[in-house]
């Protein structure tokens, strides 16, 4: 049995380490995992009671077109209905657009340093990939647009970034979307957008009003605290949203993920407490980075990520052994870790433990 040659050497997608796995091979009693980019304040209360009442219905099919949750976040974006397409998380849209679009020899443009699914999905449908290499961290949206040629047919634009959580701004975004020729689909991935107050920040809505090009990406998994539940969607002009369900799977979105986006989606109070909280979380890194002469990208999303100015492998290892999970192995960052906002008890954990292992390597050099 053959697999298709160009997936052989592919990668498989690393999640970040399972806090019972480093509790069994390390034998800790707390592990604290800031790894995945997750809600530490966890979900809306709203969203489980979603779930449990729907556990009644768990022998039934899903709405495999979401009406309701489709209605609402119509109403709520100020779109129409055929604007939205919903995935088993945002991950999964980008599956499909890759499929929908992307045949073998078309290209594709994203940044070097970036999120990985935009790659491994066009390699999986055997496209060319042009990397472009980050500008400080950002994408360098002049040298993508100079990349692009009459064989591009996607651009991916990860705002804010992962993994550096950075962002490209209003007018940069803008420019960039006027000048790219209108056969180019320009995948906007948002996945971070709600923690954002910064007026600098794109209103891609807007944009894609302007745009009829552009898919936002979206998704319930971060500032919304349903990561386990798998719900994400995008938004476009209805012809290419049509499209891209052409290839989705039906039922793709389970009863308890739809039933919890939708009460999710209207706890605005729950939002808003992360969103601050998320906010008091980052000064507090970017304070004692500071203290510790450590250099951070700018941060606007649920993340920080920090130049340890050693191998950030050999952090992360040492961290794991104190119970602290973060994010490492950046090929293009080697010296950087990735660390999610948490509680402000689990921020001072992390600072204290990265301090005494960069005191314990500093002493074995």
């Amino acid at each position: 049995m053959q697999p298709k040659a160009n997936i052989v050497h592919l990668p498989v997608y690393q999640p970040g380490k399972p806090v019972d796995d480093v509790k069994r091979e390390l034998g800790l009693t707390e592990v604290i995992k800031l790894a995945s980019n997750e809600n530490p304040f966890g979900s809306s209360p709203k969203a489980m009671e979603a779930i449990a009442r729907e556990v009644e219905n768990i022998s039934i099919y899903p709405d495999g077109a979401a009406v309701e949750l489709t209605s609402a976040l119509s109403s709520y974006h100020g779109v129409n209905p055929d604007q939205i397409i919903f995935g088993a998380g945002s991950d999964e849209i980008i599956l499909m657009i890759a499929r929908a679009f992307l045949v073998p020899g078309d290209e594709t443009i994203m940044a070097d340093q970036t999120f990985p699914q935009y790659k491994h999905n066009a390699q999986i449908e055997n496209a060319v990939i042009l990397e472009v290499p980050l500008k400080e961290g950002t994408h360098d949206l002049f040298s993508m647009l100079e990349r692009v040629t009459d064989k591009t047919k996607v651009v991916w634009v990860c705002n804010p970034n992962n993994p550096t959580g950075t962002i490209n701004n209003a007018d940069e975004v803008e420019w960039f979307l006027s000048k790219v020729p209108g056969h180019v689909l320009v995948v906007l991935d948002e996945a971070y957008c709600e923690y954002i107050d910064d007026t600098s920040f794109p209103d891609g809505i807007k944009l894609l009003q302007k745009y009829p090009n552009v898919v936002l990406l979206r998704t319930f998994s971060k500032i919304y605290g349903l990561a386990s539940l798998r719900i994400g969607y995008g938004i476009g002009r209805p012809d290419v949203i049509r499209s891209i369900n052409q290839v989705r799977e039906p039922f793709n979105t389970s009863r308890f993920a739809q039933a919890a986006a939708l009460a999710a989606l209207n706890d605005e109070e729950f939002i808003a407490k992360c969103r601050e909280a998320n906010k008091i979380g980052l000064a507090y890194f970017n304070n004692s980075f500071a203290e510790l002469g450590l250099d951070a990208f700018p941060a606007y999303g649920n993340f920080i990520m920090v130049d340890v100015k050693r191998s950030g492998q050999e952090v992360f290892d040492a961290l794991l052994r104190k119970g602290i999970i973060v994010r490492a192995g950046h090929k293009l960052y080697p010296t950087h870790i990735r660390i999610t906002v948490g509680s402000q008890e689990q921020n001072e954990k992390v600072i204290a433990a990265l301090t005494a292992v960069l005191q314990e390597i500093a002493v074995k050099v």
